[in-house]
């Protein structure tokens, strides 16, 4: 199954977009995504792909996790998202387990993006007493694992659950990468969508210590005048 899944990928590439995504995913020479490779294959082909191969093992996603084109990486873990939307209690586990035993393999931005709400997101917030493991990740050195951290509360965030996102941003306030900034950032943008006066508050009492770039993506959806209010503490 694997070949026969790389195969449908190399078919499905568009080597005139290998550039572009190299310099968008930012793959040059100490760039956080240097070293990745590319094939050229649009996401929705990925989707296509993905769901038609959703019913292959752990040892197929396994050997896509470990190759070196990103999209063989995200074709795998999008496979992991279908099995998981149609797996029963036991399997989701499998799965969860699964997608946090391989975040090496996890190692750009859109591969969390796209992946790690709906397996790890959805797991914790029906398994609550969980959530410790986001608490270890958001304090690892590893970026993508900090991320994970953050991104898993898209779900709860959805469901007007807060106190975890507001939790893991303070413990990030001083990290020093623009990524995790941007998706702090954006998950407390999620936030005020729910409940304005809760990300007021959070910005009332953290403003000052937050990164520019978090509060700036936070108060994206203020008038001009909040935003420049806030942006001068």
């Amino acid at each position: 199954m694997y070949s026969k899944i790389v195969s449908e990928l190399k078919k499905s590439s568009h080597p005139e977009k290998v550039k572009i995504l190299q310099g968008f995913f930012k793959t040059g020479k100490g760039e956080y995504g240097e070293g990745d490779r590319f094939l050229g294959v649009v996401v929705p082909d990925q989707r296509r792909i993905a769901k038609t191969y959703r019913g292959v093992d752990f040892k197929v996603i396994k050997k896509l996790l470990g190759s070196s084109y990103h999209e063989h990486r995200l074709t795998g873990l999008l496979i992991l998202v279908y099995k998981y939307q149609l797996a029963d209690e036991k399997s989701k586990s499998d799965v969860y387990n699964f997608y946090l035993k391989n975040t090496k393999a996890i190692n750009n931005w859109d591969l969390v993006d796209v992946t790690c709400p709906g397996i790890v997101g959805d797991y914790l917030f029906g398994h609550p007493k969980e959530k410790k493991i986001l608490y270890r990740l958001v304090k690892s050195k590893n970026l993508w694992e900090r991320r994970i951290a953050i991104l898993a509360t898209f779900v709860f965030i959805r469901q007007g659950d807060f106190k975890d996102i507001l939790a893991l941003s303070k413990l990030l306030l001083r990290d020093k990468h623009d990524l995790i900034h941007k998706a702090v950032g954006w998950m407390l943008r999620e936030v005020g969508k729910k409940n304005r006066g809760v990300l007021i508050k959070f910005i009332n009492e953290n403003a000052p210590l937050m990164p520019r770039t978090a509060l700036r993506y936070a108060i994206e959806k203020f008038s001009p005048t909040d935003r420049a209010k806030f942006m001068v503490r």
